[in-house]
């Protein structure tokens, strides 16, 4: 930013009679660009979690800030800070006190005319999850379908509700495998 105004100032004086108008502000929007191609670069989207969002964030941020100080804004740039070491190590502290929700896989293995999709998921929404969706695989050789469902709960009930589903499916007949993942 201080390399910023002072070529703004410079071409100011220089092209004082012309038409010709620098940005100071290009500069920064440049930067600001840049770092956030960098930090898009820092997410990485594993099958279970993405990761990196934190990390992305503070680069995008900690850039902001330099901005800020380096504009000579440093009543603004403190004032980040202090909300970047707030948002850092103060509300995590809080976030487990937040409900989330946690999604499985469910995976089903009957004969072929033991249970149908729509039964299966009454059967799991009656005890307390949503089923987001759910895939049907048919093995005509062997007679048997798997049926596999998204599953949506709150984090807190599911060893339990994970314990309760998997019980009740087993005993219905015609189920030859309940995987839960």
């Amino acid at each position: 930013m201080i390399i910023s105004e002072a070529l703004f100032v410079q071409s100011a004086a220089t092209t004082a009679g012309s038409n010709w108008r620098p940005d100071p502000a290009r500069l920064g929007a440049g930067i600001l660009t840049g770092i956030g191609f960098l930090g898009a670069g820092t997410i990485l989207r594993q099958p279970d979690a993405i990761r990196g969002v934190t990390t992305a964030a503070s680069l995008w941020f900690v850039t902001v800030l330099g901005l800020a100080f380096g504009s000579g804004q440093f009543a603004l740039g403190a004032i980040g800070v202090a909300v970047a070491l707030v948002t850092l190590f103060i509300l995590p502290r809080f976030e487990k006190h937040i409900p989330s929700d946690w999604y499985s896989t469910l995976s089903i293995t009957t004969r072929l005319d033991a249970i149908s999709a729509d039964d299966l998921k009454k059967r799991i929404e009656a005890d307390g999850a949503v089923v987001k969706s759910i895939h049907l695989v048919c093995d005509l050789e062997n007679q048997q379908q798997t049926l596999i469902c998204d599953v949506k709960l709150k984090k807190s009930q599911e060893i339990g509700l994970s314990k309760k589903v998997v019980g009740d499916l087993r005993q219905y007949p015609g189920v030859l495998k309940v995987q839960w993942t």
